[in-house]
């Protein structure tokens, strides 16, 4: 059973930077493709970021293109959000995400998330 722990949420002001990291344990998590996934509170669930398995491809919602950063250690079987330029509207609840079926967050795993706030 793969599990997904993330860390590195926290509070920050506009404009600011944080780095999220997922660390993943069991099954054969290092094969799959992962990415991030956020949730802020009345809203959906939204797709932010995948990479695939070996790290080269990424992919990016057009709301965070250009600020964050997604990228992969397959050695340490973590996978990390670099977030540049926060906005109050990255404010959510942001997860981790394997086994990526579909960007309408169809996934095989989920992390439990972590608390991203952007203050002005």
């Amino acid at each position: 059973q793969v599990q997904l722990v993330e860390s590195g949420g926290g509070l920050v002001q506009a404009g600011g930077s944080l780095r999220l990291s997922c660390a993943a344990s069991g099954g054969t998590v290092r094969y799959s493709n992962m990415g991030w996934f956020r949730q802020a509170p009345g809203k959906e669930r939204e797709f932010i970021a995948t990479i695939d398995r070996s790290g080269s491809v990424t992919n990016y919602a057009d709301s965070v293109k250009g600020r964050f950063t997604i990228s992969r250690d397959n050695a340490k079987n973590t996978v990390f959000l670099q977030m540049n330029s926060l906005k109050l509207e990255d404010t959510a609840v942001y997860y981790c995400a394997a086994g990526i079926r579909d960007i309408r967050a169809i996934v095989d795993y989920w992390g439990q998330g972590t608390q991203v706030t952007v203050s002005s």
